[in-house]
């Protein structure tokens, strides 16, 4: 074999290889670290996280409700990313080189878009189970989608959907320099890839906040309904005492409908402040006479006063009890989530619509691709700072992992 033929070969494998699989560049050999602590700090955080929301909905009963599971199908999201797909990140920053092989960046590319649209999916299911359960929970395909058949369907659906829509990219996943990462070819997945996108990011994206501003407009004209027919306290008080105890912190009370109907009248609570007044006048005659006079009785009612129509109004049950805190607050945390998810995405999305040529600075693609791992971490947060149970479930089982040491520090202080 002659030597021309051997140098031939040799570029026509290795050096290709080489180039196609770096991202180095003088630019951002400083940048790197900052992604490599970045990467680190969400690999950490985020399978601890999320590995703590799973045990704790397998651990505590009051966090195992149907509404949760949607929660957890959002955490295995967030694992897969965090535990295998975001070291692998690290690793590509590090070098400034991917080192894993064509096979594996394939691989790569589909367990990351998987990932991101399981995890749009699953947003787009809380979002229409939360409008569910304000608008239309009596309705009969309500109750089938919020039961635990139809939530199932949910869950296996999330990952079909996933599976099916970027399987077929397969073959255009590659390393992208610019981001030293592997994602699919700018080009040659066109127009799939269009499509793709316009449907989760756009389309999937908007029917959230669709839905959580049809909530928002919901409960506001009941809150409304609610402060112009209010109840008296007694019975708030009893409806109060019945939220809590049937109610969990997903704002689903178990065995009652959501929508219900407050039946208030101004005829009936001015009754029975006569009735009061009748009674409170008797015992102030009877303390005038002599002991052994009895109380008299309290006026009865008129019979020319007509019966008064009770006034029926469909409200939630935030304003049919007037104790919707945790409603809100759930209803409150699942839209920071999705605000998240967006803020997140929103700078890596707008970058690669406006800069189509790639002339931005690599640096500034890294770093936008970089806000897009916070998303994958963040959700333990909003548990912990906005949901109680959620909150006591952690500490309860961080303090259950930390008793071991705890113990051997008070051992050896001893």
């Amino acid at each position: 074999m002659d030597t021309t033929a051997v140098t031939r070969m040799w570029n026509d494998t290795d050096l290709p290889r080489n180039d196609t699989f770096s991202c180095a560049s003088p630019s951002v050999e400083g940048y790197r670290y900052f992604g490599v602590l970045l990467g680190s700090a969400v690999t950490i955080v985020g399978t601890i996280g999320n590995i703590l929301t799973v045990l704790a909905f397998a651990t505590d009963a009051s966090l195992r409700t149907r509404f949760n599971v949607l929660i957890v199908n959002l955490a295995f999201a967030d694992l897969l990313y965090c535990t295998i797909l975001q070291p692998v990140s690290v690793d590509s920053y590090l070098h400034l080189h991917w080192r894993g092989g064509a096979t594996w960046c394939r691989m790569f590319g589909f367990l990351l878009f998987l990932s991101n649209s399981v995890s749009i999916i699953t947003l787009c299911f809380i979002a229409m189970s939360r409008y569910l359960v304000v608008a239309h929970r009596t309705s009969r395909c309500a109750r089938l989608l919020l039961s635990h058949r139809g939530v199932a369907v949910l869950l296996i659906s999330s990952w079909l959907l996933g599976v099916a829509s970027f399987g077929p990219l397969w073959p255009v996943y590659v390393f992208a320099p610019q981001v030293c990462t592997c994602s699919f070819h700018r080009t040659k997945g066109r127009p799939y890839t269009t499509v793709l996108l316009f449907l989760y990011f756009i389309l999937g994206l908007g029917c959230v906040g669709l839905f959580y501003f049809l909530i928002y407009r919901k409960v506001r004209v009941a809150s409304k309904a609610f402060l112009k027919y209010r109840p008296s306290r007694r019975s708030s008080e009893r409806k109060r005492t019945k939220a809590e105890a049937s109610t969990d912190d997903s704002g689903i009370s178990a065995g009652a409908s959501t929508t219900q109907s407050c039946e208030i009248s101004h005829d009936e609570a001015g009754a029975e402040q006569n009735k009061n007044k009748g009674l409170e006048t008797s015992e102030d005659h009877t303390s005038t006479k002599e002991p052994n006079n009895s109380i008299k009785e309290a006026p009865k009612e008129t019979e020319t006063s007509s019966k008064p129509t009770p006034v029926t109004i469909q409200t939630t049950p935030a304003a049919s009890s007037g104790e919707d805190s945790e409603f809100k607050r759930v209803t409150r945390m699942c839209f920071t989530v999705f605000m998240c998810f967006v803020g997140c995405f929103a700078p890596f999305l707008l970058l690669n619509v406006a800069d189509k040529a790639n002339r931005a600075p690599q640096v500034v693609h890294m770093f936008c691709a970089n806000l897009t791992w916070l998303n994958s971490c963040i959700n333990p947060l909003l548990y912990a700072a906005m949901n109680r149970q959620f909150n006591q479930a952690y500490k309860d089982l961080l303090g259950k992992a930390l008793h071991p040491l705890t113990w051997i520090w008070r051992t050896r202080r001893n």
